[in-house]
C-alpha cells in the first residue's frame, strides 16, 4: 500500500521522474523529451517540446478505447426541468462538428474565442472544439455586465465570440444578447463573427453579417480532426479579478494541464474512469474549467453539468436528489453553498429523502470552510467532508486529501497536506521561514507544478509584480496561514484580512470560526475597520439560521462574548450586526475588502463579479447603525 508520504517523497526526490511519469497516463503525438524547461529569471515551462490535443485526450480517445457508449456529460436543470445525457461517441461528433464549422469559418490555431455561455452541454463543447483546432478560448461568466466583457474582449482580442441568447436564473431569464451586443459595441477591438445558440426560453435577434446560429453555420461541414499543439500551447485564458480592478489573465498551457488534472482524478477525488464526479460550479469560474469540463472528461469520468441552485430551485434537497438520481461518487461544491443549505434545512430533513450510499465524500473549495459548517454537513450526511485548497492561477489542488492515496486523519480547519509538486512555505515579511504554528505568508516554492499558471496574458510584468516580485523564488499566494507540527496547512485569510490591532497580528479567519459556532448563526464575515487608536478594530456580520426570532441586539451581544471568551480582549471586538445576506461574488466569495472600503468611508469600484449590488446598500446602513463611517 502506497501512502501520501511515499508519493509526496517520490515527488521531492526526483521531480523530473515523478511528472514524466504522470506523462505517460496521456495521449501524446509527440513524447516530451523532458518534463520542465527552465526559462531562467523564475519562469518554467512543462512539455514545452511535446505534441498533444486536449480535446482527442478528453473525448476522442475513449471512443478509440471502446468506450463510446459511455456518458460523458449529464445535463441536469432543475431550472427547465430536463435531464439530458450525452455519451462520448455524441460528443464526439457534435464537437468534431463544431470545431469543423469554426474552422471553416476562418479560426485556426492560436486564435482567440470567448465564450459567453449559462449552464448547458453545449458550453463544454464550445471548449473541446476550440482545443480540437488549437483555438484558445476564454470563458466569460454568462451573465456578466457588458463593461466587463469589454474589457475582455479588448485584452483576449477574439477572432469569434459564442455565446447563448439567454441564461436562466430561478424566476427570471438573464438577455445574454443585449449584454454581447453592449460589450462589442464599448470594446475597440471588433471580432470578425459571434455564433449564437438559441434557447427556447428566449430566441435573439440576430445581426445579419456579424452573428451566426448555432445549429445553421454547422450544416454540412466538413468535421475536424484533433489538431496537435506545443505542449506550452495555451489551452486558454481565464480572467480573474486583479487589485487593480483591471482583470487578469491566466494562462492554461495545454500539456501540463493534462497531465496534472489527469492525476488528481483518481488520488486527490478518488473516482475510476466511467464513475460520475459532480463539481456544483460554474463554466466561467476555474472549478468549472478544472473540474465540470475537463479533468472528468480527460480521465473518463461521467461529468455533471448542473444549471440550478443550492437551494430554491426547488428547494434545499436539489444537491441531494442531483447526487441520489445520478449516483455521483464524488461531490465538490463552495462552503458558501452548503451555508445557503444549512439556513434552509439546518436539522437535514431534506437529506433523508434520498439515497445517498453511492457518495464517498464531499470536496469543499473556493473559500474558507468553517468547522461549523463542516461538521454540520458531516453530522448530516455521515461522510467525509474534505476541505481543499486552491487557485485560479494554480488550477488544481495545492493542499487537499490524497483521498485515493490514503484517507488521512481529518483536522477539521485544515485543507490537510500540500499536494505532489507543491512546496508550501510559511513566511514572515522578511520572507524567511516561521516555525511551526506560526502565522505567515503562504508561499510556494518555485517551480510551480504542472497545470499550474506559467505566466499571464500579454502581461509578463504584471506576472511578475503580482506573485514572484514580494518573495523571490518564491511564487505568494495572497493568503496567510500556518503550517502544524504534522505537516497540515491552515488557511486563516486573504493576507489582507490579517487585522492589526493595536501591534497584534490577529486573523479574521479565526474570529468567523467562532462566530459561526453561535446556534443561531447560519453565516458570517469579520472585517478589519480603521481605528485612530488601534490601527484597525474588527467588526462582525452575521446572518441568521431560518426561523430564528430573538432581538437581534442580543445575539450581537452574544456574539461580542464568544470572541471575547475565545479569542480574548486582545482580539478588541467590541461590534457585530445582524444582516439579512452577505455581499458575494457569483461563486460564492465574501466581497470583504468593498465591505472595509465602505465602513472606511472609501470609494470603491463596484466588483463585476458580485452577486446582487444591492446588497451594499444593506450593508451601509447596517454600518450607520454602529457609527461608521467615522468622521
Amino acid at each position: 500500500m502506497t501512502t501520501y508520504n511515499d508519493v509526496y517523497k517520490s515527488w521531492q526526490n526526483d521531480p523530473e521522474a515523478f511528472w514524466m511519469e504522470q506523462a505517460r497516463n496521456i495521449d501524446w503525438d509527440q513524447m516530451p523529451s523532458k518534463a520542465l524547461f527552465d526559462l531562467g529569471n523564475d519562469l518554467y515551462e512543462w512539455y514545452s517540446d511535446g505534441k498533444v490535443n486536449t480535446c482527442w485526450n478528453a473525448v476522442d480517445r475513449h471512443v478509440e478505447q471502446g468506450r463510446g457508449s459511455q456518458v460523458a456529460i449529464i445535463h441536469d436543470s432543475p431550472i427547465t426541468g430536463t435531464v439530458r445525457k450525452i455519451t462520448y461517441a455524441e460528443l464526439r461528433n457534435r464537437v468534431a462538428t463544431l470545431a469543423g464549422a469554426l474552422r471553416a469559418k476562418g479560426i485556426e490555431k492560436g486564435d482567440r474565442v470567448i465564450i459567453y455561455m449559462p449552464m448547458v452541454p453545449e458550453a463544454i463543447e464550445a471548449m473541446l472544439a476550440c482545443g480540437r483546432i488549437g483555438a484558445v478560448h476564454s470563458v466569460v461568466f454568462g451573465g456578466f455586465a457588458a463593461h466587463e466583457l469589454a474589457v475582455r474582449i479588448d485584452d483576449a482580442k477574439p477572432k469569434a465570440m459564442i455565446a447563448a441568447s439567454c441564461g436562466l436564473e430561478p424566476g427570471r431569464v438573464v438577455h445574454y444578447k443585449p449584454l454581447l451586443d453592449g460589450a462589442i459595441e464599448q470594446a475597440s477591438h471588433m471580432p470578425e463573427f459571434c455564433v449564437i445558440f438559441q434557447r427556447e426560453q428566449e430566441v435573439a435577434k440576430l445581426i445579419p453579417g456579424r452573428d451566426v446560429d448555432w445549429h445553421a453555420f454547422q450544416y454540412g461541414v466538413e468535421p475536424a480532426e484533433c489538431l496537435p499543439v506545443e505542449g506550452n500551447h495555451p489551452a486558454y485564458v481565464l480572467y480573474t479579478s486583479g487589485t487593480t480592478g483591471a482583470p487578469k489573465g491566466v494562462v492554461r498551457h495545454t500539456g501540463g494541464h493534462l497531465v496534472a488534472l489527469n492525476w488528481s482524478m483518481k488520488h486527490i477525488y478518488n473516482v475510476d474512469p466511467g464513475e460520475v464526479f459532480w463539481a456544483a460550479s460554474d463554466v466561467g469560474w476555474v472549478v468549472g474549467h478544472s473540474y465540470i469540463c475537463y479533468a472528468p472528461l480527460i480521465h473518463g469520468n461521467t461529468t455533471v453539468v448542473f444549471e440550478g441552485k443550492p437551494v430554491g430551485t426547488p428547494d434545499a434537497g436539489t444537491f441531494w436528489r442531483v447526487i441520489a438520481d445520478h449516483d455521483v461518487k464524488s461531490f465538490f461544491t463552495a462552503p458558501t453553498a452548503f451555508r445557503a443549505v444549512k439556513r434552509e434545512d439546518p436539522q437535514g430533513d431534506f437529506i433523508r429523502k434520498y439515497d445517498l450510499s453511492g457518495l464517498r465524500a464531499v470536496y469543499l473549495a473556493g473559500e474558507r470552510a468553517d468547522p461549523d459548517t463542516i461538521n454540520w454537513a458531516s453530522r448530516m450526511l455521515d461522510k467525509p467532508i474534505y476541505d481543499h485548497w486552491w487557485q485560479t492561477e494554480t488550477g488544481w489542488t495545492i493542499a487537499g486529501m490524497p483521498a485515493g492515496i490514503e484517507a488521512l486523519p481529518v483536522k477539521v480547519g485544515s485543507p490537510t497536506v500540500p499536494m505532489p509538486g507543491y512546496d508550501v512555505q510559511i513566511l514572515d515579511e522578511a520572507g524567511h521561514p516561521v516555525p511551526p504554528n506560526t502565522l505567515g505568508a503562504i508561499a510556494i516554492k518555485l517551480p510551480l507544478p504542472p497545470g499550474t499558471l506559467p505566466t499571464l496574458w500579454n502581461a509578463e510584468d504584471r506576472f511578475r509584480k503580482s506573485y514572484l516580485a514580494h518573495f523571490p523564488g518564491y511564487y505568494e499566494t495572497g493568503d496567510a496561514g500556518m503550517v502544524d507540527e504534522d505537516g497540515y496547512l491552515y488557511i486563516m485569510a486573504r493576507t489582507d484580512d490579517v487585522i492589526n490591532v493595536a501591534g497584534h497580528r490577529l486573523s479574521t479567519g479565526a474570529m468567523e470560526e467562532v462566530l459561526a459556532n453561535h446556534p443561531d448563526v447560519a453565516e458570517c464575515a469579520v472585517v478589519g475597520v480603521a481605528d485612530e487608536l488601534k490601527g484597525q478594530s474588527p467588526v462582525g456580520f452575521v446572518c441568521l439560521t431560518s426561523g430564528v426570532n430573538r432581538p437581534h441586539e442580543e445575539i450581537a451581544r452574544e456574539c461580542v462574548a464568544m470572541i471575547r471568551d475565545q479569542i480574548g480582549p486582545v482580539a478588541a471586538f467590541k461590534q457585530a450586526v445582524v444582516v439579512d445576506r452577505l455581499p458575494k461574488t457569483r461563486s460564492g466569495k465574501i466581497l470583504r475588502a468593498t465591505m472595509v472600503k465602505i465602513a472606511d468611508g472609501e470609494e470603491f469600484k463596484m466588483p463585476a463579479t458580485i452577486d446582487d449590488p444591492a446588497i451594499l446598500d444593506e450593508i451601509a446602513e447596517a454600518l450607520k447603525t454602529l457609527g461608521y463611517p467615522r468622521g
